[in-house]
């Protein structure tokens, strides 16, 4: 069964960075694309970006491009999320999620597996 953990959320001024991890484990890494949605308080569910099989795509969701990284190492079968400039208007619960279809996809509903969530805070 795969399972998903994320850390490395936190409470951070706006402007400054965070680097979430996720660490995959109980099926083969290679095999899924890695999604990152957020979750802010009274709102929906929303993606975030997304990293290929390979992670020579990635895919990201207009707000956040030119300021989140997405990346994937195989050799520690993690994924990363990386955040600079943070903004307020990040401030949400963060969530992992491997996608079996094979498609750096949008959609939540396209993603089997998630993890707990990482709480970020961007204080104004």
């Amino acid at each position: 069964q795969v399972q998903l953990v994320e850390s490395g959320g936190g409470l951070v001024q706006a402007g400054g960075s965070l680097r979430l991890s996720c660490a995959f484990s109980g099926g083969t890494f290679g095999a899924y694309v890695m999604g990152w949605f957020r979750q802010a308080l009274g709102k929906e569910r929303e993606f975030v970006a997304a990293t290929s099989w390979s992670g020579g795509s990635t895919r990201y969701e207009d707000s956040v491009k030119g300021r989140f990284t997405a990346s994937r190492d195989k050799a520690k079968n993690t994924v990363y999320l990386q955040m600079n400039s943070l903004k307020p208007d990040d401030t949400a619960v963060y969530y992992c999620a491997a996608n079996t279809y094979g498609s750096t996809s949008m959609s939540q509903y396209d993603y089997r597996y998630w993890g707990q969530g990482t709480q970020v805070t961007v204080s104004s």
